[in-house]
Formats: C-alpha cells, sequence, structure tokens
C-alpha cells in the first residue's frame, strides 16, 4: 500500500531547532514530489514546502524562508524538513503528502486534490 510516516515532531522551546521525517512506501519514491504541509489550532492547513523528485526544485512559504529547509534521501525513501528558529507561530501538526507528478504541481494548484497524506506529527513551540 502507499503510505507516508512522519516522525520527528515534539516539544521544542522558542529558538529551538527541530527535523522531521516522511517516510514514502509503496510507491517509486523518484515519481512523486513530497510536500509539507501544517495545520495550526483554529487555522487552515498551509503549504509549508514542497521537493521536486524532477530536478530537486524547493519551494517555501514566506514565512518559512530562511528557517526551514526541506530536503531527501532517495536511498532511505524519505523527505526530511529541518526547522530552526522556531517560533510559537509554528506550532502545528505536520504532514507530509504525496503530489501527483514530479513537479510540486499543487504548491500552484492547491493541496486538496491529494490523496496520499502522513497521519501528521505534532510540533509545539513554547515561548
Amino acid at each position: 500500500e502507499v503510505q507516508l510516516v512522519e516522525s520527528g515532531g515534539g516539544l521544542v522551546q522558542a529558538g529551538g531547532s527541530l527535523r522531521l521525517s516522511c517516510a514514502a512506501s509503496g510507491f517509486t519514491f523518484d515519481d512523486y514530489a513530497i510536500g509539507w504541509f501544517r495545520q495550526a489550532p483554529g487555522k487552515e492547513r498551509e503549504g509549508v514546502s514542497c521537493i521536486s523528485s524532477s530536478d530537486g526544485s524547493t519551494y517555501y512559504v514566506d514565512s518559512v524562508k530562511g528557517r526551514f529547509t526541506i530536503s531527501s534521501d532517495n536511498a532511505k525513501n524519505t523527505v526530511y524538513l529541518q526547522m530552526n528558529s522556531l517560533k510559537p507561530e509554528d506550532t502545528a501538526v505536520y504532514y507530509c503528502a504525496q503530489d501527483r507528478d514530479k513537479y510540486c504541481s499543487s504548491w500552484f494548484l492547491g493541496y486538496r486534490y491529494l490523496e496520499v497524506w502522513g497521519q501528521g506529527t505534532l510540533v509545539t513551540v513554547s515561548s
């Protein structure tokens, strides 16, 4: 079965760092871009970052640029989100999702048509 499993969330103080992992299985990893999304309490889900499996292009929402870095390890079929200088506003459940192609098309078309999601991992940033 197609599956994504997030890990690495937890409680961290403002200014701290955390690395999230998204382990993929059940599909050809190189055929699909992987995106990170988050949903804060009382807020809409938003795209955080995406990495293309075509050329490695990356995308970031403005609020995390310079603080977060997305990367992939093809040998491990895993995408990471390194989060530095964390802020309380980053508190959310973080999800990874399989895009429908190699190109992070969901970054431009929206995430609502994506079908394969992980279960989410909670990141809590204390002030």
